[in-house]
């Protein structure tokens, strides 16, 4: 029998839909809803964001009744009576509610994702960047052997330099860098590999135009791309540099981008503390994990 299921993903900044018939993907959406940014507003869940979240369930609700949503970050801070009272509105309009993740969940949920089926003699790290929280994942042969936990993400970084978002930012690359520097610290295991996932990260580099290779590491079909460090180096200093207006212009959702370059800074960063040797860009998120609990 055919099973057809929704995931939904809500994150401190973007709310990701993945709709799945069997073991395959048949479609996905990547909405920007700003939940952290907008909760310090009032100290709230604003209920602007809650109603582009009913849009959401309504485009997942077309496809399927089985829909799973699953917060994250922003919703693991707020209080329980706001949450009780968000889920009795979501059980009331569609018969649904959402289920908070623990870090460590989506961490787990999203580094099975990545390194599931992989088939590769070394270190990985998966690196997983949100708006709120940022998680790395060390495997070897398919074994979780060490993980470390921030709770930071890009919505952070941009807050203290926002400059970020404007076209040509008045931050420097190395400031923004030593910031980050600061509240990762130092890394201890090593991985020649670094794998980004949590977010859609060819959605940066097809936008911005900048050109990646082919995987020749591994085999796999959802990591077809790589650049080497010294490429990322190059990119991502560029990144704060060029017009973040022209990029825009040439995507379909242009207020993705105001944590695009907190985003590279971040991940260029990681890659020189694990000294990885090459960077796998993914569309990887939790939902591809979850889809293998969900669908056995």
């Amino acid at each position: 029998m055919v099973k057809k299921i929704a995931i939904i993903e809500i994150g401190s900044n973007n709310t990701k839909t993945h709709i799945y018939e069997d073991d395959n993907l048949i479609s996905e959406n990547n909405m920007t809803i700003e939940f952290k940014k907008n909760y310090k507003k009032e100290n709230k869940i604003q209920s602007s964001d809650l109603d582009k979240l009913y849009d959401v369930i309504k485009f997942a609700l077309e496809y399927t009744e089985n829909v799973n949503i699953y917060g994250c970050s922003i919703f693991r801070n707020i209080t329980e009576q706001e949450l009780n009272e968000i889920n009795k509105n979501l059980k009331e309009k569609f018969n649904l509610q959402i289920e908070v993740v623990s870090q460590e969940d989506e961490a787990k949920y999203t580094a099975l994702g990545c390194y599931n089926n992989i088939k590769y003699d070394g270190n990985l790290c998966v690196f997983i960047g949100g708006g709120g929280s940022i998680e790395l994942i060390f495997v070897n042969n398919g074994k979780v052997i060490e993980k470390k936990y921030y709770d930071f993400g890009v919505v952070d970084i941009t807050n203290k330099f926002s400059s970020l978002k404007d076209d040509i930012p008045t931050c420097t690359f190395d400031e923004v860098y030593n910031h980050v520097d600061d509240l990762i610290g130092s890394l201890n295991v090593k991985a020649d590999v670094l794998i980004l996932a949590g977010g859609d990260h060819l959605y940066w580099y097809n936008n911005a135009r900048y050109g990646l290779q082919k995987n020749t590491l591994y085999e796999i079909e959802n990591q077809k791309y790589m650049i080497t460090r010294k490429m990322s180096d190059n990119y991502d200093r560029d990144a704060l540099i060029t017009s973040l207006d022209k990029i825009r212009e040439n995507s379909d959702n242009p207020l993705w981008f105001d944590g695009s370059r907190a985003m590279k800074v971040i991940t260029n960063l990681i890659s020189h503390k694990v000294d990885a040797k090459y960077i796998i860009p993914t569309k990887i998120n939790m939902e591809d994990g979850l889809k293998e609990i969900l669908i056995p």
